[in-house]
């Protein structure tokens, strides 16, 4: 049996409608930018990141797509969480998120932790935990 994976998550791949739109969204939200893409048969992937490569999201659009709007409620993807330090720092990601103009949740503190919760341009669900308080 392999060993347990320890270096945590690579990166998320999402297949969006509008790729410069959501290119332009993710940049501002999560300060990541476009690094380099990848064609693949029927589209193309766009990488995002930051400098030091700790947060890779890649973008892909297919020419086979309909445009529809992203739901949970479809067998695949159901959201995204990343994880945050601290409530203060999700604290802070509210209000980067608020002057944004990003819509998003209250912060909610559950025995498992506090989350905020907010979606991309296609409606794909992104949640930011930070641990329980101690």
């Amino acid at each position: 049996m392999p060993q347990p994976f320890a270096a945590g998550l690579h990166h998320i791949a999402l297949t969006v409608t509008d790729l410069d739109a959501s290119i332009a969204w993710y940049g501002r939200v999560f300060g990541i930018a476009h690094q380099m893409e990848e064609a693949h048969e029927g589209g193309v992937g766009k990488l995002l990141t930051d400098e030091r490569w700790s947060l890779i999201v890649v973008l892909h659009h297919h020419d086979a797509n309909r445009r529809e709007q992203f739901s949970e409620r479809r067998t695949g993807l159901d959201h995204v969480g990343l994880a945050v330090a601290s409530r203060a720092e999700l604290e802070g990601w509210q209000r980067h998120l608020a002057e944004l103009g990003v819509t998003h949740s209250p912060i909610t503190d559950r025995p498992y932790g506090s989350v905020l919760v907010f979606r991309d341009p296609d409606n794909i669900q992104l949640e930011l935990f930070a641990p329980p308080s101690a």
